[in-house]
């Protein structure tokens, strides 16, 4: 017969309140988030495209935790003099980068997912050099009011022999 003892009970919620903290430690540790009226924004894995000057490009996962739909609507970086969100769209044939007009939608209970040719957010303007593992500060805006803070990692990124 098993016995429940207060000793034995408080055993268990010491190791259970461990191992949260512990798994709450193993977690991105480029993850940020924000709350507002409307939930929870938490931005994971945001990085950067390095570049010697000009322009460059961040990306991010923008998760959405809320029941209601959020709109990514500005983004801005001290690296940078002018920041835009852009997308990748066809336009006589080929595939053309332009500003990303009313934002960058985060459905509800959903994700966004800002990646090499799609949704990305542009940095233009470069005020010094983006090298490799440097980060970049850039706060995200949301059309609930709601700001975001990331750190992009910067990374050396060929895919698709795109240019930014």
């Amino acid at each position: 017969m098993h016995v429940r003892t207060p000793l034995r009970a408080g055993m268990r919620a010491t190791v259970l309140v461990a191992l949260a903290a512990v798994l709450a430690a193993c977690g991105s540790s480029t993850a940020t988030s924000s709350s507002s009226a409307t939930g929870t924004i938490t931005a994971k894995d945001p990085w950067v495209k390095t570049a010697a000057s000009g322009m460059t490009a961040a990306f991010v996962t923008l998760v959405n935790d809320s029941g209601s739909e959020d709109v990514l609507v500005s983004a801005a970086s001290s690296a940078a003099g002018m920041v835009q969100l852009h997308e990748m769209v066809m336009q006589d044939g080929q595939m053309v980068m332009q500003e990303k007009k009313g934002g960058i939608p985060v459905p509800a209970k959903g994700e966004a997912v800002l990646e090499p040719g799609g949704n990305h957010i542009m940095l233009m303007e470069l005020k010094a050099p983006i090298k490799v593992g440097e980060q970049v500060a850039i706060t995200l805006t949301f059309s609930s009011g709601a700001t975001v803070q990331i750190e992009a990692a910067a990374r050396d990124y060929d895919g698709g022999n795109e240019s930014y």
